[in-house]
């Protein structure tokens, strides 16, 4: 009697199952208009809500409302990396086709939005804390992050043959992932001028409700509006290869001729 497949096998066969490059583009163009259209519209509503109609802090004043860009931002760019390393074992580990094409497209969205992260934290720490930068543990992780980000999208393009890079870049993507429970927990960790979170897993929010709705629409919407770019990058990406591979094929087998 055969024995019964590995879990790793029977892992890899269900990825491989939704790895077919076709397959992609298929579900991928039904996608895309339900990702762009709701994120256009929840980033909407959430930031002219955040913005413009909730209350302000009775501590911090009109400044709180850079919550409503940085937070989500923060969320991103933590969720981004764990979708590289993610991309980086099925690539090492299950040699998925479209998981390296999907890490190249990720990289530089994820780099964008923790720059916007870093921005947005240090023009919201000037009034609160009084300078634009310290060495602060959140704040330095945050900065590793996006060094690593930047690494990756060097490393992942620094070689002739590109299977290299991606091989190089996906294990640059899991070692990294170290730096996201330090990013998570490093208010818990260390004595820091960085406030506690506000929401959490375990507790109650420390927030009102009226700055909690559109905190949570802005960032849904934001989450969405990422999705929808790598989604369309990937695709892009798809048809770049595909396009290669058909002009490349006359070539070469003009060469065998």
């Amino acid at each position: 009697m055969s024995a019964s497949p590995t879990f790793v096998a029977r892992t890899g066969n269900f990825f491989h199952r939704y790895a077919n490059p076709g397959q992609f583009l298929k579900l991928g163009a039904r996608l895309q208009p339900w990702l762009t259209w709701p994120a256009i519209l929840l980033t909407l509503t959430g930031l002219g809500w955040g913005l413009f109609f909730s209350p302000a802090d009775w501590q911090q004043g009109d400044s709180v409302r850079i919550m409503y860009v940085h937070v989500p931002a923060a969320m991103l760019a933590s969720a981004g990396y764990a979708g590289l390393a993610i991309c980086g074992l099925l690539s090492l580990v299950w040699r998925h086709p479209l998981a390296d094409l999907a890490a190249v497209e990720i990289g530089p969205v994820g780099a964008s939005i923790t720059a916007l992260c870093l921005a947005t934290g240090s023009l919201w720490g000037k009034p609160m804390w009084g300078t634009w930068w310290v060495w602060d543990a959140r704040l330095t992780s945050v900065l590793v992050l996006f060094f690593l980000y930047l690494g990756h999208i060097a490393l992942i393009r620094a070689f002739d043959d590109p299977q290299r890079g991606y091989k190089a870049a996906a294990i640059l993507a899991l070692a990294g992932a170290v730096d996201l429970p330090i990013i998570k927990f490093s208010v818990q960790w260390w004595n820091t001028l960085h406030q506690p979170d506000s929401i959490t897993l375990t507790g109650a929010p420390t927030m009102s409700s009226s700055m909690l709705w559109p905190l949570a629409l802005s960032a849904l919407g934001m989450g969405l509006g990422f999705a929808a770019i790598v989604v369309a990058r990937t695709r892009a990406a798809v048809m770049e290869s595909r396009i290669r591979a058909l002009l490349s094929s006359p070539r070469r087998r003009g060469n065998a001729a």
